[in-house]
């Protein structure tokens, strides 16, 4: 009986976890309904910029995609990054090696989607679709919360 209901168990995680996963057609799909296709196709391309800048701890590169200030959870505390060089200084301090490795281990289909924003790594790192000015005539997509 206890086998019976073990395998009926790891059936039913399994089915659940299947229906939860996505493909990265559907991700894209909800980048398109949700952003349009021309910022889906332009978020495909920040998107390997923040996996790679992640990957290689390149502060340069990461401290140019914030949307300052943002804030960062981290310590049981909250703290605003106003400027790039409060990010770069302060990113070992903020961000756990496992939030760091997390985002540079992203894959495609495992992305949050949502109206605001794009979530990687479970929700500890947020991409929003940042407008460059008032009309909203130009956007780019920039680190608008990171939770460790």
């Amino acid at each position: 009986m206890r086998l019976a209901l073990t395998v009926i168990a790891a059936a039913m995680a399994a089915t659940i976890s299947s229906a939860a996963a996505q493909s990265e057609t559907e991700v894209r799909a909800a980048l398109e309904t949700i952003y349009g296709a021309e910022q889906a196709d332009l978020f495909e391309d920040y998107f390997e910029v923040v996996v790679q800048g992640f990957a290689e701890h390149n502060l340069e590169l990461l401290t140019s995609l914030g949307s300052y200030p943002f804030e960062v959870a981290a310590n049981g505390e909250l703290y605003d990054i106003f400027r790039p060089e409060d990010f770069a200084d302060n990113f070992d301090a903020l961000l756990l090696s496992e939030t760091i490795d997390a985002i540079a281990d992203q894959h495609y289909a495992d992305l949050i989607v949502t109206d605001q924003g794009v979530g990687f790594a479970e929700g500890a790192l947020w991409l929003g679709n940042v407008c460059g000015d008032d009309t909203c005539s130009t956007s780019d997509w920039l680190i608008i919360r990171i939770t460790n």
